[in-house]
């Protein structure tokens, strides 16, 4: 059928609405209170706005239905040429049909939309929007493996779990690159070990050093995946390090083998960072320099608190403004490298954001009533230990910044956070929609949205990370 193209939505797909005659409950379904006057939505992808294009209903829901892409009959301006040979078959990126300027366009669009729709937000202020290099540009990138029946390395297929075999990633650096050529080149000669399902490599800033980890399943021989390790090392000289991870049941992972260096040094304009195999880094190798100045330029004061904090990469730039900063993270393994990277004025903690969070919470709560901050902390000496805070950092923060995941803070973490009495709260989001969310209780409490950004942290995809600036 032949559909118009509405607009662009989160995740990437086209929004177009069936006609209003097709009444086949398999096609339109009644659904209360919808308007009728138009057909049920439908989503396609790999379209532009204003689009004609012929597609095929490949899935039916009660209030929406979803398309196969056959052809476009009346294209965009906005459309171009793809630059990667695997592009609309692979399921890594979603926009490579469109200009640059244009995808910049639909995320501000896009984020605009989520902030009123969920959270009631009509904004009046501009979002500004930081642009990025549109190519090579992510310093992390994980590929799915396979020995049998012959080896291949790439990335699931686009709505898929099944391996689509790639030997170049053009939003991958180039060192990256390099790093799949040496893959490929290793897998045909048969050296792959049984039991190898993942990939990933990052590269340090100046994309001269590889750090890679090796994913098995459980019953990998060590002496097997060690050869290999110390074969793919060779064949690439910058590969610093590769860590190989077992997984050892109940969910849990532990560690096979380690050729070369467990981490990398990672440099940005404000600080170097250590960045251990497992732990998190912003992956957008031109833009963390930028993000770091969106989120921290102008803040000062006596206590930052930054929460799911990571390797401590807007910790130590908020340390140069803040007398203290406490950094809470809750992965073992980014918790180390947080402690490593902090200066004498930070302090980590590895605990569950809620956890450390309410207790400064009660901590504000306690000052709000009347009582002192030392009062407080006298009734709860001794109590402080592995996963609280230090009892001389219990005070209300000057500042929080949140960098939470896709999912969001979550109503009890959000709620937290506005007992915890901080003037200012930056919201660091790489999701709209829970950004949105998370919104309602902030602004419930008095909070004001004073600045929104669009950092294009990931080009060629719907993904985008948004800085919101609150105060109150």
């Amino acid at each position: 059928m032949l559909l118009t193209i509405e607009k662009l939505i989160y995740g990437g797909d086209g929004l177009a609405h069936l006609p209003p005659d097709l009444h086949s409950p398999g096609l339109h379904g009644d659904v209360p209170g919808k308007d009728r006057s138009r057909g049920k939505a439908v989503f396609i992808p790999f379209v532009l706005p204003e689009e004609q294009a012929e597609a095929t209903l490949t899935e039916q829901k009660p209030g929406f239905a979803r398309a196969r892409l056959d052809a476009i009959v009346q294209p965009s301006p906005d459309r171009i040429v793809p630059a990667c040979p695997y592009f609309s078959r692979c399921g890594g990126c979603h926009y490579q049909h469109i200009t640059y300027e244009r995808q910049l366009e639909i995320k501000k669009q896009i984020l605009r939309e989520n902030l009123k729709r969920i959270a009631r937000l009509d904004l009046q202020i501009e979002i500004e929007a930081h642009p990025s290099p549109p190519w090579n540009y992510r310093n992390r990138s994980r590929l799915q493996l396979r020995t049998r029946p012959d080896f291949a390395a790439g990335y699931f297929r686009f709505a898929s779990h099944e391996l689509l075999p790639v030997e170049e990633c053009p939003i991958s650096s180039p060192l990256i690159n390099r790093g799949i050529a040496a893959l490929w080149q290793s897998g045909r000669t048969g050296k792959a070990p049984e039991g190898v399902q993942e990939v990933s490599f990052f590269a340090n800033a100046e994309d001269t050093q590889l750090l890679l980890e090796l994913s098995f399943r459980p019953g990998a021989d060590p002496q097997a995946t060690e050869a290999w390790a110390e074969d793919l090392r060779a064949s690439l000289p910058a590969i610093a390090g590769i860590v190989a991870i077992r997984e050892s049941g109940n969910e849990t992972r532990e560690s096979l083998v380690t050729v070369g260096a467990p981490e990398l040094t990672y440099r940005t304009r404000t600080a170097n960072f250590r960045v251990s195999v497992g732990s998190f880094f912003q992956t957008n190798r031109f833009l963390i320099d930028d993000l770091l100045e969106i989120v921290t330029r102008g803040r000062s004061g006596k206590l930052a608190l930054d929460l799911f904090a990571g390797v401590g990469l807007f910790s130590t730039a908020l340390a140069c403004n803040f007398r203290h900063v406490v950094s809470v993270e809750s992965s073992q393994t980014a918790a180390k490298d947080l402690k490593y990277n902090l200066p004498t004025n930070g302090k980590a903690v590895r605990s569950a954001t809620g956890v450390s969070l309410a207790e400064v919470a009660a901590t504000a709560r306690a000052a709000a009533d009347g009582s002192s901050a030392k009062s407080h902390g006298e009734r709860n000496k001794g109590r402080v230990g592995k996963g609280k805070l230090p009892q001389n950092y219990l005070d209300t923060p000057d500042l929080i910044v949140v960098d939470p995941p896709r999912s969001g803070l979550g109503d009890r973490v959000a709620r937290a956070l506005t007992e915890a009495y901080a003037p200012r709260i930056t919201y660091v989001s790489c999701d709209p929609a829970t950004l949105a969310r998370d919104l309602l209780p902030l602004q419930a409490a008095g909070y004001r949205i004073e600045e929104v950004h669009l950092v294009d942290l990931f080009p060629q995809t719907y993904h985008l990370e948004s800085v919101v600036h609150l105060a109150r």
